[in-house]
Formats: C-alpha cells, structure tokens, sequence
C-alpha cells in the first residue's frame, strides 16, 4: 500500500466530487479525488441552473473553474479509474493503476451513464443542443420548438408530459417492444402524440434531427429528448454490500452515509434528480459530516 492515509477518497471528478473535495481541503482535511475523465456535465454545452452565471456557461467549464479552486488548494488529483475498494482496518483500501491507497472514509461520486439512443452521430448532437438529455436543466430553452421523446413508454412518457409544458408540438417515439399495450389517456388528453417504433433510428438533418422508421418513413426534430435510461455507476459500493435500489441508486441517510460506515453517496449516483445544484448540495452535506466525524484536527 502507498502512501499515508487520506482522510477522503473521492472517487469522480464531475461536479459533486470537485466541491465535496473543495469543501474538505478547506476542512484542513487530507484528499485525493481520482477521476476516469468520463463526467456527464463534460457533455453539458450550457447550463442555465448554475447561480450566478447570468447567460449559463457549459460543463467543461464549470469542471475548469472548480479544478483551479482545487489547484489553490493542493488537492491530490488522479486521473484513473479506481478498478477495487475493499474495507481495510476502519476504513478503505482502493486500488487503481495496479495500486493500493488507503483512506479513512470514501465518497462514491462517480454519477451515470446515459443510455443512448440508435444514433451515429449523437456526441455531435449533445454538443450542438439538439440532442439533450434533461429537461428539468433545458426545457425553457425548448420553448415552442419541435421536440421529440424517444425511449420505452413507461421511462419516456413523464418526460413528454414534462416538455408538453413547453411546447405544443411534443411526440413520443415510444421504443418499447409492448408499449402498445400501455399507452396512457393522460398522453392523448395532453396532446402528447404517441407513436410506436420499437426499430427507430435517428440522424443528423440540417440543424436538427430526423427520426428513421422501420419502414423508410421519416420525421423531422427541432430537438430529441432520449428517455432510455441509465447504468448507475455504483458497484464499487455494491460490491461491499451498500444498500440500493433496483436501478443500482445507492440508499442514503440525511448525511449522504451508505449503510457501510465511512462510505457517502452524493450526486447522480443516488437519485435521478440530475442536477449540478442537487450534486452540490450532497457534495456539502457529505463533507460536513465528514469533518467531524474524523478525529479532530488541530492548528
């Protein structure tokens, strides 16, 4: 093992790791956080729920922004992917790049990956807005434009009814092998239109997206909205038998706490409320209760 402990891995380096990092340096706390440079708000092209930035500003630099704060503050950083966490005395032992690192307590910030839709191009289309995978951030953005809903009917229909809010013109591709048997009144009296595609594929159409049917017929997107779910990136925690939820959501308590001791859960990987505030706000919860929990640290 390398090293002398830290008081706090923390393992991703999107949003809610950065400030849970932020808030412990400023604690006086010993930190590293190890990131595998796959964060979902690095997709983010502009965001509009961040306080204080007056004409929203995109992930990439949000992560730049909070990283210069960690680099002030001499936080060990890591660019790897931690592969082990075992438990090891009190507390942790990770393994990443063939080595082993202990830590008093671990923070799990290492969030989701989205489902994609059957689209080529669709890293190009998140980057130009016309592929967006929140609403909740973006749909004020969507005003009258139209969009479209793609996915299985029973994870896609909240978020046509969702974007019904702003737009008159909203349509579900619904994707899903039986969601014809499923189909909601609530859809039609919103005038959401339903359509059943379970063979659908989507492409690039000037500044927009087209939407491929099994048989050649096409439809035309201002913007497409996938609703086809996501891998929760929380086997680390599993594998040391945290409690989560069917989705692999990781189960918390009101301070961020895993059911296994000295392990938190903050950000995307415990809810499907995906937001960059939301992540803070655990991020801060967390940290504080790490603090004094540890023992205390004297000037």
């Amino acid at each position: 093992m390398t090293g002398a402990p830290f008081d706090c891995l923390i393992v991703g380096g999107g949003p809610a790791g950065l400030m849970a990092a932020i808030y412990l340096a400023r604690f006086r706390r010993s930190v590293c956080v190890v990131d595998a440079g796959t964060s979902r708000a690095a997709l983010i092209p502009r965001s509009h729920n961040v306080p204080g930035f007056v004409h929203g500003l995109s992930g990439t630099e949000l992560i730049e922004r909070m990283s210069a704060q960690l680099d002030e503050l001499a936080v060990a950083r890591v660019q790897a992917e931690v592969t082990a966490l075992r438990r090891h005395g009190d507390g942790f032992e990770a393994s990443w790049n063939g080595d082993a690192h202990a830590a008093s307590t671990v923070i799990l910030a290492s969030g989701i990956v989205d489902t994609h839709p059957p689209f080529a191009e669709w890293r190009g289309a998140v980057a130009d807005g016309v592929l967006r995978y929140c609403p909740v951030c973006d749909a004020f953005e969507a005003r009258g434009r139209r969009i479209g809903v793609i996915g299985p009917l029973h994870r896609a229909a909240s978020k046509a009814l969702f974007l019904r809010g702003y737009s008159r013109d909203v349509t579900l591709l619904a994707t899903g092998q039986d969601d014809q048997k499923g189909a909601t009144p609530e859809l039609r009296d919103t005038g959401v239109e339903l359509l059943f595609a379970p063979d659908l594929h989507l492409r690039r159409r000037g500044e927009g997206i087209e939407a491929v049917f099994a048989d050649g017929r096409t439809m035309p997107f201002d913007m497409v909205y996938p609703a086809m779910g996501a891998e929760v990136r929380s086997q680390l925690a599993v594998s040391l038998g945290a409690e989560h939820d069917t989705e692999g959501y990781l189960k918390v308590d009101a301070h961020q706490r895993t059911s296994v001791h000295g392990l938190y859960g903050i950000g995307d990987v415990i809810t499907d409320l995906h937001q960059i505030s939301v992540a803070f706000g655990h991020a801060a919860v967390a940290a504080c209760n790490i603090h004094h929990s540890l023992p205390r640290r004297l000037a």
